[in-house]
């Protein structure tokens, strides 16, 4: 009787862990959208995706990057045009929406997606001026 009693404890401490989203899973949800990101509270950036899985990425500074994405195992990897260097983040879907982590060796990023609150992602493109 006391080890059902726990029962509901254990369960709070110790929250399920979430499937990873497939590459289809990821894409439905994606496509056309334009989701902005937090991470530890502070604002991180926001991604365009695009079609055939293009994306347009900004860390809200003005300056976008453009690459591409694609499913790699349990994760949805993103390469950037200029780079060589694919970054592979493990996504799942929550009731608050997105949640990305990476984990590349050079620590762990965690971002979550938050409400735009009014901001727009944009990318002026190279040479814009008078």
């Amino acid at each position: 009787m006391r080890l059902m009693s726990l029962i509901p404890f254990l369960l709070c401490a110790f929250p399920a862990v979430a499937d990873p989203l497939t590459g289809d899973a990821f894409d439905s949800y994606t496509q056309g959208k334009t989701l902005f990101y937090d991470s530890e509270g502070r604002t991180y950036g926001a991604e365009a995706y695009l079609r055939n899985r293009r994306v347009r990425w900004s860390f809200l500074d003005g300056t976008c990057q453009e690459g591409h994405w694609y499913p790699q195992g349990d994760e949805i990897c993103f390469l950037y045009d200029g780079s060589d260097r694919p970054q592979c983040w493990r996504f799942d879907l929550s009731e608050r929406g997105l949640n990305a982590v990476l984990d590349d060796g050079f620590g762990r990023t965690e971002l979550n997606e938050v409400p735009p609150e009014g901001r727009d992602l944009i990318c002026p493109g190279p040479d814009v001026g008078v």
